[in-house]
């Protein structure tokens, strides 16, 4: 696999990361394999996102999961746009109502989550709740709940895939859902201890025709066929808190230290927003103006929006409303 040449060897990836902090996504490959693969590492990023509501600790946790999984797959597809996970409970008892992560491919990222906290019942069986676990659980049994993941190019159609509930946590079930609509062994772990966030992905991509071709001229062509199983074996003894303490490039150093890898520049991640004044009024535009300022009226003479992502307040008048309008 011919790679970039100012790309790094596994020698010389240290405990530190070129980008900012604790906050990147670090490719890997595997050389002269079809094996790729990410670590994620999230940290102020991830702080500034669970800082925008009181979440629960279970909610945050899980809130990271979603995050890093979101700063993953996104590096699996190639567009111009955003990938965003997206949680639905199917029961009306369910404390978590839904919750969503999204990264663009510049490596924004946000999150949002609804919960419920309505009574002392529902306060306290958050409290014991720390586990991501724990709230990925809220969704329902296996098999209850949806999982979407969607793709937004900036231009194209966009596409939402179903993910099947199958395990009980967030990583297994994106990891078999890869492998059953994508068709690529995919390994994925995730870790959030509701301060940092951390994850790897790895994937066994299909050989090539030019490298079936030359398997099948010389046994001897440098197809490692036991590659898979060493490196399902290498990723499941890495740890939770490895994940969420170690910079990537010492996660991937500890994995696959034995292995010929090759890790391109890291990719900054960051906590971002796309709200705008502009798309609250196109908001408003869909309400109507004689709604609208039917709530300006009930309001006072005002008209609030907020923005949940990053708690960002647009107020808007009496004037503003019949401006949007009278475009």
């Amino acid at each position: 696999m011919t790679q970039d040449t100012s790309a790094m060897q596994t020698d010389q990836l240290q405990p530190s990361d070129k980008a900012s902090g604790n906050d990147v996504r670090q490719r890997f490959f595997i050389e002269d394999s079809p094996v790729r693969g990410d670590v994620v590492r999230l940290s102020r990023s991830y702080a500034s996102t669970i800082a925008q509501k009181p979440y629960p600790e279970a909610i945050k946790r899980l809130l990271g999961e979603m995050l890093t999984a979101a700063s993953l797959l996104i590096g699996t597809v190639k567009i111009d746009g955003r990938l965003s996970i997206q949680l639905q409970s199917s029961d009306s008892d369910s404390l978590l109502n839904w919750a969503m992560a999204e990264c663009d491919q510049n490596g924004i990222i946000r999150a949002l989550a609804s919960w419920k906290a309505d009574n002392d019942e529902q306060i306290a069986a958050w409290e014991d709740m720390t586990q991501a676990n724990e709230a990925f659980a809220e969704l329902g049994a296996i098999g209850q709940g949806v999982l979407f993941i969607n793709i937004q190019p900036d231009n194209g159609e966009p596409y939402q895939g179903i993910v099947e509930r199958s395990h009980d946590n967030l990583a297994d079930c994106l990891a078999h859902y890869q492998k059953q609509s994508a068709q690529i062994p995919t390994l994925i772990n995730l870790a959030s201890d509701g301060l940092q966030a951390g994850g790897v992905l790895v994937q066994m991509l299909p050989r090539t025709a030019a490298e079936n071709i030359e398997v099948e001229r010389n046994q001897d062509a440098g197809i490692d066929d036991d590659l898979w199983t060493r490196l399902s074996i290498l990723t499941s003894t890495v740890k939770s808190e490895e994940l969420t303490t170690l910079a990537a490039s010492e996660i991937i150093y500890r994995l696959y230290n034995e292995e010929n890898v090759v890790a391109p520049d890291p990719v900054s991640l960051e906590f971002g927003c796309t709200c705008s004044r502009e798309k609250c009024e196109m908001a408003i535009a869909q309400i109507g103006e004689t709604e609208a300022l039917g709530i300006i009226e009930e309001q006072n003479g005002t008209f609030e929006m907020d923005c949940g992502f990053c708690g960002e307040v647009y107020t808007f008048d009496k004037d503003d409303v019949t401006a949007i309008f009278a475009q």
